[in-house]
């Protein structure tokens, strides 16, 4: 592990793990099979449980490449794949899967990925090695790819109209986001480092610190947009208000910025004001689309992966009127490769399900087709940081074990751990196999000139 160091004892470890799970967690809204079968289900439910097993299984049979998938149940060993290179030649992954309870095959094959983590949370099954098994998943899911992507190009037609129906809800949003950045300050301290940035860092080094990725990560984006003293920018998402006082502080620009997450806003306003900035950086409690004025630059730093697919056009239409006719945008997006867009937008997969509610991952032609369908503004340039968001997710991911002891003083149970444990290695899989990306990007409206 490039810079990042191992917990004495990782969260799903099976070396510490007792053989059956010691807890039960069931959030609201999940498939009540978390809880006790009655005696008069218990045979039925086996029964769907076995051919659920044996169906799961055989898929792996089939799909598992580049690498070997032991599963254990009570000491009874299947075994799938061989170790060695896959088809594309990437070096071989192996990680056994401790099963402890078998109602976790029938939520894999109901839920797919959001089934999977729903188990893991529940303590159903553990891992000696998270990553590689979510990497080595990832793998064999893309395999299926081909036959998937033609039966959404059949449907789309028809579904896609449908789809649209569904209207713009500014609470909707409001509540997505509190869903997951109103957890509360405290909690993210824990793993962030002391730039509070919860987006990827860009490693001028692999050894680098965090914070200095990440202020590397922001200084990049300033540079982009060719920050000068006399520029007024905008930002759409606040986040805890990082780039705001690095922008102001470091190129003397003044900052607007905006998030709709009541602890961000209550933490960025005071950084703020710390900072000696609050005649250079304003903090707004506004939706994006209530923002009024005009514009040199535009930031916005991985908020768009909480816009609607539905929403995109809106999302530029507003970067476009709250910029100057010669301003420019600059965004930090995660990605998701164009081929699979179409259908990913519409699954309900784990991160949508138990992290980001009404979340969806852009493409990058999804963002420019939006662009320059509703707007005059046009790709000027575009860098690829995906492998730097392993490192960024595999540092947190560290951090949070060695804290863990204390999310019961923050009212954060087992049941918790494990699902962000389970969130932060199912993205440093998906980055660092390459089946989701980030970008920096920047897009200019007719009258863009760079004069540094």
């Amino acid at each position: 592990m490039r810079g990042a160091s191992q917990p004495d004892e990782p969260l799903g470890s099976v070396t510490h793990l007792p053989t059956r799970p010691s807890f039960t967690v069931v959030p609201d809204g999940l498939d009540t099979g978390a809880l006790p079968a009655a005696a008069d289900d218990v045979r039925p439910r086996a029964a769907t449980e076995r051919a659920a097993r044996a169906v799961v299984l055989g898929l792996l049979q089939r799909l598992v490449d580049g690498g070997r998938v032991v599963i254990d149940e009570g000491g009874r060993h299947t075994s799938f794949g061989t170790l060695t290179p896959d088809r594309h030649g990437r070096p071989p992954l192996q990680a056994t899967i401790v099963v402890h309870h078998p109602g976790a095959w029938r939520k894999v094959l109901a839920g797919g990925s959001a089934g999977l983590g729903e188990a893991y949370l529940d303590g159903w099954w553990d891992t000696d090695d998270l990553p590689a098994l979510l990497r080595l998943l990832s793998r064999a899911v893309r395999r299926t790819d081909p036959v998937r992507n033609r039966v959404e190009r059949v449907t789309r037609p028809v579904a896609d109209p449908v789809r649209r129906l569904r209207r713009p809800d500014k609470r909707r949003d409001r509540r997505n986001i509190r869903a997951h950045y109103d957890l509360g300050n405290d909690f993210f301290e824990l793993f962030l480092d002391e730039t509070m940035m919860y987006s990827s860092a860009v490693f001028p080094q692999w050894d680098a610190t965090l914070a200095e990725a990440s202020t590397n990560k922001v200084d990049l984006l300033c540079r982009r947009l060719a920050l000068t003293p006399s520029d007024h920018v905008v930002e759409i998402g606040t986040g805890w208000g990082g780039f705001a006082v690095h922008a102001a502080s470091t190129y003397g620009c003044r900052v607007t910025t905006t998030t709709i997450s009541d602890r961000q806003f209550e933490y960025a306003t005071k950084r703020v004001r710390r900072a000696g900035l609050a005649d250079r950086v304003t903090v707004l409690h506004d939706d994006y689309r209530d923002l009024t004025g005009t514009y040199d630059k535009l930031a916005s730093i991985e908020m768009i992966e909480a816009v609607d697919w539905r929403d995109y056009d809106t999302f530029f239409a507003t970067c476009r009127r709250l910029l100057m006719p010669d301003g420019v945008a600059g965004l930090q997006a995660i990605v998701i490769e164009p081929q699979r867009f179409d259908r990913a937008k519409t699954t309900q997969d784990f991160i949508k399900e138990f992290i980001f509610p009404g979340g969806c991952l852009p493409s990058v032609d999804a963002l420019v087709h939006a662009a320059t369908r509703s707007t005059d503004l046009t790709l000027t340039g575009l860098d690829d940081y995906g492998l730097h968001y392993g490192e960024t997710l595999r540092r947190w991911r560290a951090a949070l074990h060695a804290n863990r002891h204390r999310l019961p003083e923050l009212g954060l149970g087992q049941g918790f751990a494990r699902m962000w444990d389970f969130y932060f290695a199912y993205c440093e899989a998906a980055f660092d196999d390459r089946a989701i990306s980030v970008v920096q990007l920047t897009m200019a409206r007719p009258g863009w000139r760079r004069r540094d």
